[in-house]
């Protein structure tokens, strides 16, 4: 059995604010691992993508994500972790992975400021070819998919937390 929980999706498809609720309802630490970059890096994500590029900064957080040593916890990772393979291997030994979907327009509509967030998309790529590229691999890693639309973040924890509860038995 699984000691943990990795919500993976699109910026904005609530993994913190999930990831929060439902680790306090199951009595789990939460582990956002952007900030656990930032505190390693010693930098914010954004000057992280400025400084290295984006692909310096995939490197980093394939790297910090590969060495995520936690149990009992909700992990939150970036949108964007789905590319390192290492990652995603490890993330999938340590825990369930749980893919919070939502559809293209609501992401849009939830999203503000995309440098600001840390968003990385490569140069002229749109928000569109963004969604249109992860999320095959979204549903390629994913031991469990919510479909989140239309839902608030409470009626999401409800169903994870049943679900949850159900597998840790």
């Amino acid at each position: 059995m699984k000691k943990n929980i990795t919500l993976i999706g699109m910026p904005a498809s609530g993994k913190s604010t999930v990831g929060v609720l439902l680790a306090k309802r199951l009595g789990y630490s939460f582990v956002d691992t952007d900030i656990v970059i930032q505190e390693k890096e010693g930098r914010l994500l954004k000057d992280i993508i400025e400084q290295d590029g984006l692909s310096g900064f995939l490197e980093v957080e394939n790297r910090i994500n590969s060495e995520l040593d936690v149990v009992h916890s909700v992990i939150a990772p970036g949108g964007s972790v789905i590319y390192g393979k290492e990652a995603m291997e490890h993330l999938k030994e340590i825990s369930t992975v749980v893919y919070l979907k939502l559809s293209y327009h609501e992401v849009k509509s939830r999203l503000g400021d995309l440098k600001d967030r840390g968003v990385a998309l490569k140069d002229g790529m749109s928000l569109k070819d963004l969604y249109d590229e992860r999320v095959p691999y979204y549903e390629r890693y994913a031991d469990i998919t919510v479909d989140e639309n239309g839902r608030t973040p409470g009626q999401t924890v409800d169903e994870l937390r049943e679900m949850m509860e159900r597998e840790l038995k």
